[in-house]
């Protein structure tokens, strides 16, 4: 079987699963809006690479290999802020995407400028995939309580998808390593093999997430109960209602709680409760309840001998970083300066 003949349609398959699962990504709610943005472009950016390398190699369209050659650039930054948006407020984000994105746009333009005189495009796209390698293992390692403003039950879910992210990296990292290799030892005589066997993984990949996607999508709908709190109330009163609750209740103290048991606690659905939330407190459902774990966590402080780490993992953090982090936010120090401050004095 001649082997250039099967890699032309695979990457033009994968294309067009790019393109229906890009869409798909809007309607994901998975706690801001602006990180399904970026999803959705990391798969049109997908899409294009995946149409002009099946023009490349299927058809021996040559005319855009330059845009071909510097479009991985978007790979990095697009995956990497996509997570990041779920972890860092406004205005720090907005700096971070400034700069990822300025960097990407200006080295693939410096690329595509002095491709005649620069031809090693490889090297730059390896030691991108590696950076944001690095920066994902980071922020995944932070745990899911640095996950903001991600919805309450996507935030575990979303550092097992990072370090999904790191693996398609580095595998994107070693095929793109092998073509190159393949056109320098062989004249790319092995490079539509590689093809092949790249878009045949990422076929499987795009298929497993696009089988996932509908389950995400109903997982967010409105759940359609009777409610106990009258349909007039407003914001503040259904806030109220959860905040009485969960103090009643103390499910806070579960690291696996979701926004749909609190709204199934409630009988209301969980947009609506997520939008009480967010109207009368300014804050979304992960960071509401985070304020229920640090009440808890200095009363313990106060009047216990436990260890700050007994604490901490009594209170419902999964992470020391996060919780020290949100305890000086709130408190203004750390927890042991805290409890030291709140000791009898002799």
């Amino acid at each position: 079987m001649d082997t250039q003949m099967l890699s032309v349609p695979l990457p033009i398959l994968a294309a067009s699963l790019c393109v229906v699962i890009a869409p798909l990504m809007l309607r994901l709610d998975l706690g801001r809006r602006i990180s399904g943005i970026f999803f959705a472009l990391l798969f049109t950016s997908f899409a294009l690479q995946s149409l002009l390398v099946g023009l490349r190699f299927g058809y021996g369209v040559e005319r855009f290999i330059t845009f071909q050659r510097v479009l991985p650039m978007s790979v990095g930054p697009l995956l990497y802020l996509g997570f990041l948006a779920l972890a860092v407020d406004g205005a720090s984000f907005r700096r971070h995407a400034l700069l990822h994105l300025g960097v990407a746009v200006l080295l693939a333009l410096g690329l595509g400028l002095f491709a005649n005189i620069f031809r090693d495009f490889d090297l730059v796209i390896s030691a991108s995939y590696l950076v944001y390698t690095g920066l994902l293992l980071r922020l995944a390692r932070r745990g899911p309580d640095n996950l903001i403003h991600a919805r309450l039950d996507i935030a575990r879910p979303a550092i097992r998808w990072m370090y999904g992210a790191v693996g398609l990296l580095l595998g994107l990292l070693i095929l793109d390593t092998a073509i190159a290799l393949s056109f320098v030892m062989a004249r790319g005589a092995s490079a539509p093999a590689l093809v092949t066997f790249g878009s045949a993984l990422l076929i499987a990949l795009l298929l497993l997430i696009l089988t996932s996607i509908p389950t995400l999508i109903a997982l967010q709908r409105p759940t359609k109960v009777k409610p106990d709190i009258p349909a007039e109330s407003n914001e503040a009163t259904l806030e109220a209602a959860a905040r009485a609750m969960l103090l009643r209740s103390q499910i806070y103290l579960d690291p696996d709680l979701t926004v749909q048991r609190i709204a199934r606690r409630l009988s209301v659905p969980e947009r609506s409760l997520s939008n009480a939330i967010n109207v009368s407190q300014g804050m979304n459902v992960s960071q509401y309840v985070n304020g229920f774990r640090l009440e808890h966590a200095a009363q313990l402080l106060r009047d216990t001998e436990d260890s700050v780490a007994k604490v901490m993992s009594q209170s419902g953090f999964l992470t020391r970083s996060n919780f020290y982090r949100e305890f000086q936010r709130v408190y203004g120090q750390s927890p042991a300066s805290y409890r030291e401050g709140t000791s009898p004095k002799e």
